[in-house]
């Protein structure tokens, strides 16, 4: 490939990541905008899976941090659930390099559901309410006043379709929510951003 048509491949591949960019942080603003789901001297925990969602979420938030009318903290936490073959040393590497305060929670949980979801069914439900309810102490601990998720807007409306299909109601991942008991605020502020943008 003649030089000069790299450098015209290599101009267009940076300006298309700019436009990707500029697109991700508007729909996020928007969606914290429109829910109001991120306040003045709010603290943010970022739940980071190490997927490419979370770490999606956690990029566009540092970089509207420094941007945004209004201030806020972030401290990422990565709940390690020993999981086989997870690489436990890859996030606190990328984070330590990213400047960015964060927490590791070791909690086996992969065990636990294990012993308590018979073989070949999905474990996604007891996984999650474990998950869930292990978050949330993390957030008690750390003063939390935000639990960022990373939950984009084709998982919001795959929940709508399966919730109507096999539930027979009408219900989604809402982009904000407040626990039963009132004491943790839940967002989603890639609410507005489609998969295909975060791959």
């Amino acid at each position: 490939i003649p030089n000069d048509y790299k450098r015209v491949l290599a101009h267009k591949a940076e300006y298309e990541a700019n436009k990707l960019k500029k697109r991700l942080r508007r729909q996020v603003g928007e969606a914290i905008g429109d829910y109001a789901l991120i306040e003045d001297r709010d603290r943010v925990m970022v739940c980071l899976s190490g997927g490419k969602d979370s770490y999606a979420l956690l990029d566009v938030l540092l970089s509207l941090k420094d941007r945004a009318p209004l201030s806020f903290d972030i401290v990422a936490v990565n709940l390690d659930q020993k999981q086989p073959g997870f690489p436990a040393d890859v996030l606190p590497t990328y984070l330590k390099g990213r400047g960015v305060e964060f927490r590791i929670v070791e909690q086996d949980t992969y065990s636990i559901v294990k012993r308590l979801v018979p073989e070949g069914q999905t474990m996604c439900s007891v996984c999650s309410r474990l998950r869930r309810g292990i978050l949330y102490s993390v957030a008690s601990e750390i003063g939390a006043t935000r639990i960022a998720l990373g939950h984009h807007r084709d998982d919001i409306v795959q929940t709508l379709f399966l919730n109507m299909f096999f539930g027979g109601r009408m219900k989604a991942m809402p982009a904000k929510l407040v626990s039963d008991d009132g004491r943790h605020v839940v967002i989603r502020p890639l609410a507005y951003v489609a998969e295909r943008d975060l791959e």
